[in-house]
């Protein structure tokens, strides 16, 4: 009887899987299954390019390696449960599928505010019919255009909104500074002066409370009374684990799958989480486990986890290193970038300017016990250029103890 590996999502991780399945000498079948009737594509373009009309979809779609020339590919279909014991998947419409091992990369799917008013001109972004729908509105003549969450996807949002020429674009955050969260006082600054420059608007230090309009929305109601006139809200307020259907396995499903350092979901080693729905300890930090939603963290995960769960389905379990990624991201925010390696979060309350300065292109560094964890380059080609110097180092640090 043939073995076969399922992969429950069909988005970068679950390709990154199959691929690195193949990589790990997996000879039996691998089954993708995915919600989505699209094969995987490139999401960060979604609120850049697509969104400003300058990417067809075309360009965002993965080639798969030849070594997955024969992996099976089940598209619009979605995983509904799982007994994990039994070692099955339930997919909707009842049909039940075998597996010898599992790979969960479902993913994430938009937070959406739970507030009063019409859902009619309201938009999130994280697919690709999502960026198709909204950028109609956003080319629609005289668009007033409120943009709820002002993290990397709702930064972006905006700044192609203005690039587009839409006149009236407005930033709502209970925070106090764009993009504080992960990046600090600093550099939140810095993109609230060079977003405002751009002729973004605002509105910081207070929440949504709802939306006005009937069969569709006019207006934002802020938490301090404010009403701002709107056509179209795009909402960037955090994401929800895809998790749902592991419910009822004796999982840890708090924030995403927890997984031990090798990947392996809730001490079963023929179960392992790739890719953002997994919450995983970082031997290269303090060992607290984490999601980490950053484009090269798909195939990070799926690299390590391949090894892993293949090493134990052919009765050959290895003694593999802790996983310990070095995270990466960049933003694209009207003509510049953000660039990071590392951890920065771990070292907000100790961020010092390594090179230029916060009112042009400017190189930041994060330190922890006194030990650099992240950089941050913000500006042109320069900066980041710079940011990519500090990759060895961060490489070669010790772990942090928890």
């Amino acid at each position: 009887m043939t073995r076969r590996i399922v992969v429950a999502g069909a988005s970068m991780g679950g390709l990154r899987a199959a691929e690195r399945l193949r990589a790990a000498h997996w000879t039996g079948a691998i089954t993708v299954i995915g919600d989505e009737p699209h094969m995987p594509y490139n999401r960060p373009p979604l609120s850049k390019e697509v969104l400003a009309g300058r990417a067809p979809f075309a360009s965002l779609a993965f080639t798969p390696k030849a070594s997955a020339a024969d992996v099976e590919w089940r598209l619009g279909a979605s995983v509904t449960s799982a007994r994990l014991a039994d070692r099955v998947v339930v997919l909707e419409g009842g049909e039940e599928l075998a597996f010898d091992g599992l790979v969960v990369a479902t993913g994430m799917r938009p937070r959406r505010l739970r507030c009063e008013g019409p859902l009619n001109g309201r938009h999130t972004v994280r697919t690709l019919a999502d960026a198709q729908g909204l950028r109609d509105e956003l080319t629609r003549p005289g668009a007033r255009v409120v943009v709820v969450g002002a993290g990397f996807i709702g930064c972006e949002v905006a700044a192609t909104a203005v690039g587009l020429g839409v006149t009236e674009v407005t930033v709502v955050d209970p925070l106090p500074l764009p993009m504080v969260g992960p990046l600090g006082e600093l550099l939140g600054r810095a993109l609230l002066r060079r977003h405002e420059e751009r002729g973004v608007r605002f509105a910081l230090g207070a929440g949504v409370a709802g939306f006005e309009g009937e069969d569709r929305v006019t207006g934002v109601v802020l938490s301090d009374g404010t009403v701002l006139p709107a056509d179209v809200v795009v909402e960037s307020v955090g994401s929800v684990a895809n998790t749902e259907w592991l419910d009822g396995n004796g999982l840890d499903l708090t924030d995403g799958v927890l997984t031990d350092d090798q990947l392996r979901v809730g001490g079963l080693p023929h179960v392992v989480a790739v890719g953002d729905v997994a919450r995983f300890p970082n031997a290269r930090y303090d060992g607290i486990p984490r999601r980490v939603e950053h484009w090269s963290i798909p195939t990070d995960t799926a690299k390590h986890a391949a090894k892993s769960l293949v090493a134990h389905l052919d009765g050959a379990e290895a003694d593999f290193e802790p996983f310990a990624p070095l995270p990466t991201f960049w933003s694209d925010q009207h003509e510049f970038r953000l660039q990071s390696f590392g951890a920065p979060v771990l070292g907000k309350d100790d961020v010092r300017v390594l090179d230029g300065a916060p009112d042009g292109d400017v190189l930041v560094g994060y330190h922890a016990d006194g030990r650099l964890v992240g950089v941050v380059a913000l500006g042109g080609h320069a900066a980041t250029t710079g940011a990519a110097r500090y990759r060895a180092q961060l490489l070669k640090q010790p772990a942090l103890t928890a």
